[in-house]
C-alpha cells in the first residue's frame, strides 16, 4: 500500500449528512441574532453610536464649508496687455474677384492695426502699408467687450511705401481705448516685449505673444534700392500680425510689428517699425496723405556690383572701395542744376560716407526739403565736390 492510498469505507461512514450540517446554520443563526439585541441597547446607552453619529456629523460639516479658491495672478506683462489690448483691431484689405465674370468683392488679405487717436465721432488706426495694398476698400474689425467684434469701413489717409505704414480713419463708435506711444529711442537689449496682433486672421485676433528686444536697432534691406532701421524681437510675429503692436512693460506702443525672417531653421528674427520713426510719418499722412521727399534726379548703381572691367574705366583710385555710381542724371532736377554728371561716383553726402545706394537715400531722406547738401565724388578719378539744393521729389 503507497502512502496516497486510503480506505474508501471508512471515510463514506465517517462523513456529516447534509441534514445536519442545515441545521447547524440555523442555531448560530438564531444564536448571533440573541446576542445583537442583547448588546446593542447596552452599547447605545453607553454612547458608542452616538459619538459615531457625531463623527460624521463633524466630517459632514467640514465637508460643506469647504471653499473653493481662485488666485488672480497680476504681473507687468498682463497689467501691459489689459492696458492696450482693446486698441489693436484687425484690418481687411477688399479687393476684386479674380473671376472676369464676378462683380463680388473678396477680401485679399488681414493684417492688424493700432488706434492711436480718437476725436468726437472719428478714430485714427495706423498699419503696415502691404497690408491695405491694391485693396478696393478696406474693413475695421473692433474688438467689443463681450467678445464679439464690429466691422466698420475705413478711409485710406495715407500711405508711405518706403516706410511701409498706412493711416486710416474709421467712425469712433465702439472704440474704448486709445495706445499710448512710447520712446523706442530709450530701449535695451534684453528688457522685455509684447506683441498683440491677429495672427492668420480674425479667429486668433488680439494675440498677446512675449519675448524680448533682442536688438533696438538693425538696418535691414527691404527692398534691393531702401534699407530701414527696425527693432528685433524674439516675441513671435506671424502673418497677420503686420500693422500690430509691439509694446513693453508700460502698455505703451515701441513698435509698428512689420515683418519677419521666415526660412528653413530660422526662429525668432520678427521686427518693428521704432515708433519714433512711425510718428513724423504718420502726422505727414494724416495732413498731405503722402510723405514729401527730397530726391536728387540721378539713377543710381551699387560700385561693388560693377565688374572689375568697369572700376579701370572709371580711373578710380585703389583706396576707394565703396560707394554709388551714377547712371544717368534727369534734366531740371537738382542734381543737373548742381553740375552733377554721368559716370560720377558719390562717396559721401555731408562727410557721411555712403557705402551703396541704399544708405545714400536713408541719409537723403532724413534732410529738409529746400536744404543743401555737399556731395564728395570722383570724377574721371578726381576727386570734387557739388552742392545741391534739394527739392521735392515726385509721389511717384
Amino acid at each position: 500500500m503507497g502512502y496516497y492510498s486510503h480506505n474508501d469505507n471508512y471515510y463514506n461512514n465517517r462523513r456529516p449528512s447534509r441534514r445536519s450540517f442545515v441545521f447547524l446554520c440555523i442555531v448560530s443563526a438564531v444564536i448571533g441574532g440573541l446576542i445583537t439585541l442583547l448588546f446593542v441597547p447596552l452599547l447605545n446607552r453607553l454612547g458608542y453610536f452616538q459619538q459615531n453619529n457625531e463623527e460624521q456629523q463633524q466630517a459632514s460639516q467640514q465637508f460643506s464649508n469647504s471653499k473653493t479658491t481662485s488666485v488672480k495672478v497680476n504681473s507687468q506683462i498682463t497689467e501691459a496687455v489689459n492696458k492696450v489690448r482693446s486698441a489693436v483691431v484687425g484690418v481687411e484689405n477688399i479687393g476684386s474677384s479674380d473671376d472676369p465674370f464676378s462683380n463680388e468683392n473678396v477680401k485679399q488679405g488681414t493684417g492688424s492695426g493700432i488706434i492711436f487717436q480718437k476725436n468726437n465721432d472719428k478714430a485714427l488706426v495706423v498699419t503696415n502699408y502691404h497690408v491695405i495694398e491694391g485693396n478696393k476698400k478696406v474693413q475695421v474689425v473692433i474688438p467689443l467687450s463681450n467678445d464679439k467684434s464690429k466691422t466698420v469701413q475705413a478711409k485710406v489717409l495715407g500711405y508711405d511705401r518706403i516706410t511701409d505704414l498706412a493711416v486710416l480713419e474709421i467712425a469712433s463708435a465702439g472704440v474704448t481705448e486709445v495706445a499710448q506711444f512710447g520712446n523706442s529711442d530709450s530701449l535695451q537689449a534684453g528688457e522685455p516685449a509684447i506683441a498683440i496682433g491677429n495672427p492668420l486672421g480674425p479667429q486668433f485676433s488680439q494675440s498677446v505673444t512675449v519675448g524680448v528686444i533682442s536688438s533696438p536697432k538693425r538696418t535691414i534691406d527691404v527692398t534691393e534700392t531702401n534699407a530701414t532701421d527696425v527693432i528685433q524681437t524674439d516675441a513671435a510675429i506671424n502673418p497677420g500680425n503686420s500693422g500690430g503692436a509691439l509694446v513693453n512693460v508700460a502698455g505703451q506702443v515701441i513698435g509698428i510689428n512689420s515683418l519677419k525672417i521666415a526660412e528653413s531653421g530660422v526662429e525668432g528674427l520678427g521686427f518693428a517699425i521704432p515708433v519714433n520713426d512711425a510718428q513724423p510719418i504718420i502726422e505727414q499722412l494724416i495732413n498731405q496723405g503722402h510723405v514729401p521727399r527730397p530726391y536728387l534726379g540721378v539713377q543710381l548703381y551699387d560700385l561693388q556690383e560693377m565688374l572689375p572691367s568697369a572700376w579701370n574705366e572709371l580711373k578710380l583710385p585703389t583706396s576707394v572701395q565703396n560707394g554709388v555710381l551714377i547712371k544717368t542724371v534727369d534734366a531740371n532736377t537738382p542734381a543737373a542744376q548742381a553740375g552733377v554728371k554721368s559716370r560720377d561716383v558719390i562717396v559721401a553726402m555731408n562727410g557721411q560716407s555712403v557705402a551703396n545706394s541704399s544708405e545714400l537715400r536713408k541719409y537723403l531722406y532724413k534732410q529738409k526739403i529746400g536744404s543743401k547738401v555737399t556731395l564728395t565724388l570722383y570724377r574721371e578719378g578726381k576727386k570734387t565736390t557739388a552742392t545741391v539744393t534739394l527739392a521735392e521729389g515726385p509721389q511717384s
